[in-house]
């Protein structure tokens, strides 16, 4: 099975969006195998954002990803990169489609509302950001067979 991570930033979690944007990727068929709430630090930020070291709008982003709490989770499932990816829409909210995390409740490139893993080699880069091995829950849903056919 395929993971990704994906972290609610900081203006889904002032906005009280954590509870509709989990629970698109739960009714999806995504398992939750790791959740936590935390302020990210300046160096777990640098860690995140390394790939934009450099570009002009790093500092902006660095600035808003350390405002506020944010949480972290690791999704599960076939295809979940794809999938998250696909739930959460465009980048930039203006483009992203109506029914969307982005597209129903993003309003800005920056205030995005969540992060996703975008290939199985970010994911393996940036779950153990967050995430120790042993933060990683392996267990069956019952509706596990209901969601992937297996």
């Amino acid at each position: 099975m395929e993971q990704t991570l994906v972290v609610l930033k900081p203006d889904t979690v002032q906005r009280g969006l954590v509870g509709p944007i989990i629970d698109r990727f739960e009714r999806k068929g995504l398992k939750i195998v790791a959740m936590k709430m935390l302020k990210l630090s300046d160096a777990r930020a640098k860690r995140m954002y390394k790939v934009h070291e450099g570009k002009s709008f790093h500092g902006p982003l660095m600035d808003f990803i350390t405002s506020s709490p944010v949480v972290a989770i690791v999704l599960e499932g076939e295809n979940a990169i794809a999938t998250a990816r696909q739930l959460m829409g465009a980048t930039k909210s203006s483009e992203a489609q109506g029914g969307t995390i982005r597209g129903d409740w993003g309003m800005s490139q920056r205030l995005n509302l969540v992060h996703g893993s975008d290939s199985l080699e970010s994911a393996k880069r940036e779950i153990p950001i967050f995430f120790r091995a042993n933060e990683i829950l392996k267990y069956k849903r019952t509706s596990d067979k209901w969601v992937s056919g297996k």
